[in-house]
Order: C-alpha cells, then sequence, then structure tokens
C-alpha cells in the first residue's frame, strides 16, 4: 500500500513539474466586472402595483354607484323588513357565543399589532435594500 502511495506521489510530482502556472489575460478584470454590471441591471425590476390606479378608480366608482342606488332607488318599507329578517338571524347566531374579556382584548389588540409590525418590517426592509 505504501509503494503505490508512494508510485502515486511521484507521478503527481512529476505532473506538477512538467505544467506551467496559468495566467489570466490582462484585461480579465474589467470583462468580468462589466458582465457583473450587467448581471445586476438586469435583476433590477421597476415597481409595478398588483392593482392599477384604473382599477382602484372602477371600484371606487361602483361602490358610490352601488351606495347611491340603494339610498334613492329603494323603498324604506322595504328596507325595515330586510333588516329586521337579517337581524333576527344575526341575533340567532351570536346569542350562543360567549367571549372572555381576555380573548376579547386579544382580537381587539393583534389587529393593530399586526399593522404596526408590518409598518416595521417594511421601512426595515426598504432601508436594507435601498439601491
Amino acid at each position: 500500500m505504501k509503494e503505490n502511495d508512494k508510485n502515486i506521489e511521484n507521478l503527481i510530482d512529476k505532473m506538477m513539474s512538467e505544467s506551467t502556472l496559468e495566467s489570466p489575460s490582462i484585461d480579465f478584470t474589467s470583462k468580468i466586472m462589466s458582465q457583473v454590471l450587467v448581471a445586476e441591471k438586469s435583476k433590477i425590476k421597476t415597481y409595478k402595483p398588483l392593482i392599477s390606479k384604473q382599477i382602484w378608480m372602477l371600484i371606487a366608482a361602483s361602490l358610490v354607484a352601488v351606495i347611491v342606488y340603494g339610498s334613492l332607488f329603494s323603498g324604506n318599507e322595504y328596507n325595515m323588513k330586510a333588516s329586521d329578517i337579517y337581524a333576527d338571524k344575526f341575533n340567532d347566531l351570536i346569542s350562543g357565543i360567549h367571549i372572555s374579556k381576555t380573548v376579547l382584548y386579544a382580537l381587539l389588540i393583534v389587529p393593530f399589532m399586526v399593522l404596526i409590525q408590518i409598518g416595521v418590517l417594511k421601512n426595515y426592509f426598504d432601508k436594507k435594500y435601498e439601491l
């Protein structure tokens, strides 16, 4: 086993003595850096909102139209009957639920804390990835 290791070592020494050290071309660094800059520019994406301004305007206009239609063209008798029906169903649904004060406080405080964390994390990531 040791003779085999010596043979391999001699072979490696012979190969290393015969080979020369390769060096890169003079403008190697500038070529690499130009490719890096091109790659970075292609990765940058412009902000494009998920819902455009036109869609927000359409949603707002349709919401206003529904509110105006409901207030102008519906009779008071129909509204009273519909509200009574839904109020009875809602009261029947809620009557069996009992919530402790601790759970009620948690249900009121947790959404505000989540909103605060969203703001803090957004600020953190905006500063971290600022160009």
